[in-house]
């Protein structure tokens, strides 16, 4: 009798040591939800152009030393917010892709070939910057090279019906793309 009894009570803790870590883990991943959510909202809400380097997450991962730091920052949440946001307050976020983005100088496009721990950005036109800053430099002229084919249709309209737009405006803008 006094066996279950104590298999009994060993459950019980058990369960009520879960039922704790479940709780702390719930709660540490809705404050990193909510973060990302802000951070994204404030992003969007104050730029009219968000350009990001699209990076494979899933794959970055892969580097042990990395991974924690990626997973806890929770990039690809943080991309989905972002994405989520632009088209709520019909801004424009563009995904550019990440080849080149901190070899290249942004202002004579050259190829600079440099290894990771070379944190300056030296070009032989005399552009001199930090690695960070010339990629920075790069991933914003890319998204605005790419602005107009991002979202486009066979009119050349961004979109047909534009956010904010009364039913008043969308008909007279029907009536002028159609032939």
């Amino acid at each position: 009798m006094s066996e279950k009894s104590e298999q009994d009570v060993g459950k019980s803790k058990d369960w009520l040591s879960r039922a704790r870590f479940s709780r702390k883990h719930l709660r540490i991943s809705r404050q990193r939800d909510e973060h990302a959510k802000r951070l994204a909202r404030n992003l969007v809400r104050s730029n009219d152009l968000v350009a990001y380097e699209n990076l494979q997450v899933r794959n970055l991962l892969k580097n042990h030393c990395l991974a924690k730091s990626i997973a806890d920052a929770s990039w690809y949440l943080f991309r989905q917010w972002i994405e989520y946001f632009a088209g709520k307050f019909g801004k424009l976020a563009v995904a550019v892709a990440p080849h080149y983005t901190s070899q290249m100088c942004s202002a004579c496009g050259a190829i600079v070939k440099k290894s990771l721990l070379t944190r300056t950005h030296v070009c032989t036109c005399g552009c001199e910057l930090h690695r960070d800053t010339n990629a920075a430099i790069n991933i914003l002229n890319l998204a605005k090279a790419r602005d107009g084919q991002s979202q486009s249709n066979a009119n050349g309209l961004a979109t047909s019906t534009l956010l904010g737009e009364s039913l008043v405006e969308q008909v007279a803008r029907m009536k002028l793309e159609s032939p």
